[in-house]
């Protein structure tokens, strides 16, 4: 695992709630009111962390707009995910309505970073291959890098234009609107729970964060089993993508001190970091594959092409072992086998 992938997958690994950040409180009673106690300290927890992670998301996008923060770009994404993971325990439900577009705002701003992201992470790759004294083929080496300094100057101004149709300031007001307000509609409730449709339902917290549990760790499963049927790379990436889902939903699981959640995070930090390598090395080879399949190129650059080809194919090589490194870790593995019985039994009591 190089070291750009190490370091991003350390700040992922940051706690969920930033001890040393402005603290988000509920409102204050009025003086002689009875505390807020009971099945309702669960649910403000929740959206606590909610708040907290879009006050973060938020600090960092002008720190993403200056262009030259790799780290902001990646933590950005990450605050996204764990913000619209806590939105979906919260509003279960919501695709649509009011809530409904403010999650479809979090998605497209992640999305929009997406390429920027892999160019970054591919960057740092390369300079650290040509910063060793000796490096085989570093005529290609230099041939990617300049091309890759190029296709991220690129990315980046795609980017920009998406984020600034976000809108990112009032969607900011209008989620903490969403998630402070006290009106019996939106506000979760610790058992009298509304989505954006017309049917209200009674649920208690436990029951709604073992429901949450099983449909996400469901669909991670059902995930993996299709990819030891098809190894294309868009199924491997789908796994990646649910595992995250996963993993974020564990973490509020670990806020609340959930027996268990500590050791499910490790396991997921670890299979995260497995896939992560595979899919660095796969979008290396789609970068490899679109810099050489340039007409132009080829043929003002055949000698140099052909170098680069031959790293296409060491690149699949190491791909193919983190692949397989995947599957042996996965389905039969002894720890996915512990890691499902905990999601599958999961008895979640919360001490108020």
């Amino acid at each position: 695992m190089d070291a750009a992938a190490k370091t991003a997958l350390a700040r992922e690994e940051e706690p969920l709630v930033e001890h040393d950040a402005p603290q988000i409180r509920d409102p204050q009673p009025e003086p002689g009111a009875p505390e807020t106690s009971g099945p309702a300290q669960p649910w403000n927890k929740v959206r606590e962390l909610a708040l907290k992670q879009l006050d973060r998301f938020m600090s960092l996008e002008p720190k993403v707009l200056r262009g030259d923060d790799p780290d902001a770009i990646h933590d950005l994404r990450v605050a996204s995910r764990r913000l619209q993971q806590v939105l979906d325990l919260l509003y279960p439900g919501s695709r649509h309505g009011a809530m409904g577009k403010l999650r479809r705002r979090i998605r497209r701003s992640r999305r929009a970073l997406g390429d920027v992201r892999n160019a970054d992470v591919q960057l740092e790759r390369v300079h650290q291959i040509l910063a060793r004294k000796r490096s085989a083929r570093r005529e290609a080496w230099e041939a990617v890098r300049d091309y890759m300094v190029d296709h991220r100057s690129e990315e980046f101004a795609k980017a920009v234009r998406k984020l600034s149709r976000q809108n990112l300031a009032v969607f900011y007001i209008h989620l903490k609107d969403f998630l402070t307000r006290d009106d019996g509609e939106q506000q979760p409730h610790p058992t009298y729970i509304t989505s954006d449709g017309d049917e209200a339902r009674t649920e208690s917290f436990e029951t709604r964060v073992s429901r949450s549990l099983a449909a996400v760790w469901q669909a991670f499963e059902a995930k993996v089993a299709e990819s030891h049927r098809d190894s294309q790379a868009a199924v491997i990436h789908g796994v990646r993508i649910a595992a995250k889902r996963l993993r974020y939903l564990v973490e509020v699981l670990q806020e609340l001190k959930t027996p268990g959640s500590s050791e499910t995070l490790a396991w997921l930090r670890r299979l995260q970091e497995l896939l992560g390598d595979w899919h660095d090395l796969e979008v290396l080879e789609q970068m490899l594959v679109a810099m050489v399949a340039r007409p132009a190129y080829l043929r003002e650059n055949l000698p140099t092409a052909m170098e680069v080809e031959k790293l296409i194919l060491k690149n699949r090589a190491n791909k193919g072992r983190f692949r397989e490194l995947y599957y042996r870790q996965t389905l039969e593995g002894a720890e996915y086998q512990k890691v499902r019985n905990w999601a599958e039994n999961l008895e979640l009591k919360i001490e108020n």
